[in-house]
């Protein structure tokens, strides 16, 4: 008989990831908090996963296109407004918003109430994109709108200009 031995040992896995409650990167934007649950470190980057925490009446980015990545975000509390184009969508907890590349998109928290949001990027590239901005507003400078731009159009995104 020819072919493999067979062994006693188990296949051998990916080592599996668990962030904790209190676990994770920490990006802070202004008033909005990031905590970044998946990096890509642990799904070959096909896949990043971050929590955000946006306060009563925060505005989010301008509008925007990603030109390589899916947006997807799950609301767990609050209402989330997101505008698509020119519609707009109040997203309350349970409702699951994905963005495919090439849509035009923003969110903000317009009520009195903080909202938390689940955010993937599939791939991960664009987590670096809040980590970027966490470093211009940490060096002191300002975060203009073109710093913003400057550092989205690092990872295939752009303002979607003409729209609200």
């Amino acid at each position: 008989m020819t072919g493999k031995a067979k062994t006693n040992e188990p296949p051998a896995h990916p080592a599996v990831s668990v962030v904790g409650p209190h676990d994770g990167e920490t990006i802070v934007l202004g008033t909005t908090r990031m905590r970044v649950l998946e990096d890509g470190s642990h799904t070959g980057h096909r896949l990043a996963i971050a929590e955000s925490i946006l306060p009563p009446h925060t505005q989010g980015p301008p509008q925007h296109r990603h030109g390589q990545h899916d947006e997807g975000f799950y609301v767990l509390s609050g209402t989330v407004r997101f505008t698509v184009g020119d519609e707009d969508y109040d997203a309350t907890a349970g409702t699951l918003v994905m963005v495919p590349p090439g849509t035009p998109h923003t969110f903000a928290n317009l009520t009195d109430q903080p909202a938390v949001m689940l955010s993937t990027f599939t791939p991960d590239l664009y987590l670096q994109y809040f980590r970027d901005l966490q470093e211009v507003l940490a060096s002191g400078r300002p975060l203009t709108p073109q710093a913003n731009i400057d550092a989205m159009s690092r990872y295939a995104t752009q303002p979607a200009t003409g729209l609200a």
